[in-house]
């Protein structure tokens, strides 16, 4: 029964703290950026199974990351 509270108590904070940082300005540019971190690698590793070489994925890659993430090769990290 005490883990059942202990759920739904966790539950509750957990979807109204996810309420909140839907609508703040910062955690919705922040939402984006990863989202865009993460098409531009899916498009990479889309090249990578067309058969194309790594070098001209990786060159996309960098192409399509340009200002949007730290590192080369668009780390998963995104500039803060």
């Amino acid at each position: 029964m005490r883990s059942a509270i202990f759920f739904l108590c966790l539950a509750f904070v957990t979807g109204a703290s996810g309420q909140a940082a839907k609508s703040d300005p910062k955690i919705k540019e922040d939402i984006a950026a990863h989202r865009a971190i993460a098409a531009a690698h899916e498009k990479a590793a889309k090249c990578l199974e067309s058969g194309k070489t790594e070098k001209e994925c990786h060159a996309h890659l960098a192409t399509d990351c340009k200002g949007l993430a730290i590192g080369k090769y668009c780390g998963m990290k995104h500039k803060h």
